[in-house]
């Protein structure tokens, strides 16, 4: 396993993180069990979750998991990088809609810290920009937090380049590092962050941390052949759509001997601006077969067809659509 700083702090994180949102819906908690002691077995010491991870069964009830799971001891605590994520709504009464707020913020790191069963949260990120709010307000209550020692980092989620701007902007008038990473939709068949947010994430030292990395799916090789019924199913329209390029791609991956999703890992891997992409598997299967990518090394032409198969956005903005 490789590791890497977290944006500009001096934490080290794995090159993979493990993605547990179908932890207790779609993956069981004996399974989850197994999985993240395997990750910690492959050297993968980043764990990401949220508190709302676990609907539509239970707000919540991936965190439990992880929880249960750290109780066991071991030193599996100690040897993990913790991160979950605030905003979404948990109920629909007041302070507990989505959103942030001082407020919601320190009375759901503590509903989270307990679902956790741990002391602090190593990173601590919004799940999503709420413009309604001031960044006075935000950053006060993360510098008690942090104070406190709830909290380690805090990072943010699906901010636009503007946003994670602004939130430095004001956490450099208070003397704070403020964000240390954006966890941002980025992939193949998803490129549209190169225009802005991976270049002022690279220019502020935030580390990026894509989800999504293999496309929903689309990546995976299976989409256009999923059976009627099926979990992909669902993929298959959009995939028709795209049959060309899906197609253009396996032929792609078959010719250098690698499947789909280990490719879509390792092109992302290539990327200086990216921290470490979030691998979400449902089966012990799924991450054995994500650990191939940090092995794979494309060379230039390889990635240029790539390039041609899922043509970015043209660069950095506004160098992309103007002269």
């Amino acid at each position: 396993m490789e590791y890497v700083k977290l944006g500009r702090s001096g934490c080290e994180v794995s090159r993979l993180c493990l993605g547990t949102m179908n932890f207790g819906t779609l993956t069981s908690e004996e399974d989850a069990f197994t999985i993240m002691d395997r990750a910690l077995e492959l050297g993968i010491n980043f764990f990401d979750t949220a508190n709302v991870y676990g609907h539509p069964k239970q707000h919540g009830l991936t965190e439990e998991i992880i929880g249960r799971w750290l109780a066991q001891g071991g030193g599996r605590r100690e040897r993990i990088v913790l991160a979950t994520k605030v905003y979404a709504p948990m109920t629909n009464e007041p302070n507990r809609r989505a959103g942030l707020s001082s407020y919601k913020i320190k009375r759901e790191v503590r509903d989270s810290l307990r679902r956790l069963q741990t002391d602090h949260i190593d990173l601590y990120q919004m799940h999503h920009v709420d413009r309604t709010v001031p960044w006075d307000e935000l950053w006060s209550a993360f510098e008690d937090l942090i104070g406190a020692g709830d909290v380690v980092y805090v990072g943010s989620s699906n901010f636009a380049g503007w946003d994670l701007a602004h939130a430095q902007g004001y956490a450099r008038e208070r003397g704070i590092v403020g964000l240390v990473s954006e966890q941002h939709k980025y992939s193949l068949v998803c490129r549209q962050p190169e225009l802005e947010v991976l270049p002022c994430c690279k220019a502020l030292g935030i580390g990026v941390i894509p989800w999504s990395p293999v496309g929903g799916g689309l990546l995976s090789g299976k989409a256009l052949d999923a059976p009627e019924g099926s979990r992909s199913a669902g993929l298959k329209e959009l995939a028709e759509k795209m049959r060309p390029q899906l197609e253009a791609y396996s032929a792609f991956c078959s010719e250098i001997g690698e499947k789909e999703a280990a490719v879509a890992l390792a092109w992302m891997l290539h990327n200086d601006a990216v921290t470490s992409p979030i691998i979400g598997p449902r089966t012990l299967e799924q991450l054995e077969g994500s650990m191939r990518s940090l092995d794979i090394k494309l060379d230039e032409d390889q990635l240029d067809q790539l390039d041609k198969i899922f043509p970015g956005p043209g660069g950095e903005a506004p160098r992309a659509y103007a002269w």
